[in-house]
């Protein structure tokens, strides 16, 4: 039987159709969401609601921003695959522009942000190999505790998640983990067959965890130190999601490489990258890596605009002047029901009572006044609002966030 969208006009009967044939390998909110406009989307039955998760951070410049959708309709009418197999117009100019706004002079085009992960870790196996010298099948990568880098089986199996983790093994080898934000810890892990340190400069999945201030810095002065590269992945905490291009600007911190994704497409199509200096990047050669659609004409197009618009600053100055409101309001409910408040720019994790529910719970109670949050981990909720936010919206949220809390109380 073929099912239009038509034939299924409500929320009741969309979630019953999804549930009977999808995978359930996600638990969403009970919103079905039918179109969206900057900061608001508009359920099936017409519902408005406040979108503070913004896909993650997929959608740092909200919903249909319109100078990406015009350049994806004029990518649309000219070509929107080649493969890699040849060359195409947009792929040399997309590559330049991302190397000129991160300051470094290569890019490796992908897709999704565990693909680019996934590249980060051969590209640093690769050259631990070929230049570092470390023997064959040897190299090791350390990486933080409560990280999220992503959902493959190599990712999840130096997770300390034991949902992402358990019944996904046997898992493969060449992975140490240290506590994050012990930086002690993590030079201790850090041997001789060590080709980089991964790290999160905050860690979204984990709550938006903000490490110490002198965290980052000690980690960059073991890696040169040590001759390891320092690879961050800026998948959800870069691209203005913090007030600066990338979170470890608040640091001072350059690395060795960064892994891009998430916002690099704009919440059109999935585009990542990673990106590093040619000694790094030029270890890769024909036929060693690859991707089908990675660097595709319209995905290029569509990573060129998000470049052009971070490269305004506009979104980073918004994102950080917003984020000191939205800060400041969060701030104000300590001891009315909530516990702790992390985070930078327009990226919080906030910490409720349990007492008074579980980061489930409290995501559905804000569903109901309007406002779409994610939790994550027992009692904690992110909110992650798109850049375009306004005073007045990050206050209605705020406002709704008290409602509940008080409500519950």
């Amino acid at each position: 039987m073929t099912v239009t969208p038509e034939a299924r006009t409500t929320s009741r009967e969309q979630i019953a159709l999804t549930e009977q044939h999808s995978a359930h390998n996600y638990h969403p909110l009970p919103v079905v969401v039918a179109s969206a406009e900057g900061v608001t989307v508009t359920d099936v039955e017409g519902r408005e609601y406040l979108d503070f998760l913004a896909g993650y951070s997929a959608l740092n410049f909200g919903h249909r921003h319109p100078e990406l959708i015009r350049a994806a309709q004029r990518q649309l009418g000219r070509v929107t695959l080649t493969s890699r197999a040849f060359h195409h117009d947009q792929l040399g100019p997309f590559c330049a522009e991302l190397a000129e706004l991160v300051g470094k002079d290569t890019v490796l085009p992908m897709n999704t942000g565990a693909e680019a992960v996934e590249t980060g870790i051969k590209v640093a196996r690769k050259w631990g190999y070929d230049v570092k010298g470390v023997p064959a099948d040897q190299a090791t990568i350390v990486v933080a505790h409560g990280n999220f880098h992503g959902r493959t089986t190599t990712i999840v199996g130096f997770s300390d998640d034991a949902e992402a983790r358990d019944g996904f093994g046997p898992f493969g080898p060449g992975f140490r983990s240290a506590p994050y934000g012990d930086a002690a810890a993590l030079a201790a892990a850090v041997d001789d067959t060590t080709v980089a340190v991964l790290i999160e400069p905050i860690q979204g999945e984990a709550g938006v965890v903000v490490p110490p201030p002198d965290y980052l810095p000690e980690v960059r002065r073991i890696c040169t130190e040590r001759g390891t590269l320092l690879i961050l992945d800026e998948i959800q905490s870069g691209l203005g999601r913090t007030g600066r291009t990338f979170a470890a600007e608040h640091s001072g911190v350059v690395p060795d490489m960064y892994l891009l994704g998430k916002a690099l497409g704009g919440g059109v199509v999935p585009v990542s990258a990673v990106v590093a200096d040619h000694d790094v990047l030029g270890v890769i050669g024909p036929g060693q890596h690859g991707s089908t659609f990675g660097g595709n004409p319209l995905a290029a197009a569509v990573g060129r605009a998000v470049v052009a618009l971070l490269a305004s600053g506009r979104p980073q100055r918004k994102a950080a002047a917003m984020g000191e409101i939205l800060h400041s309001e969060l701030r104000g409910l300590i001891g009315q029901g909530v516990t702790a408040v992390r985070g930078a720019g327009l990226w919080a994790g906030i910490d409720i009572d349990p007492a008074i529910g579980t980061g489930r719970e409290i995501s559905e109670a804000l569903l109901a006044e309007g406002i779409l949050v994610k939790d994550t981990h027992g009692s904690t909720i992110r909110l992650a609002p798109p850049l375009v936010v306004t005073e007045a919206e990050i206050r209605r949220a705020v406002a709704a966030l008290a409602t509940v809390l008080k409500e519950r109380r």
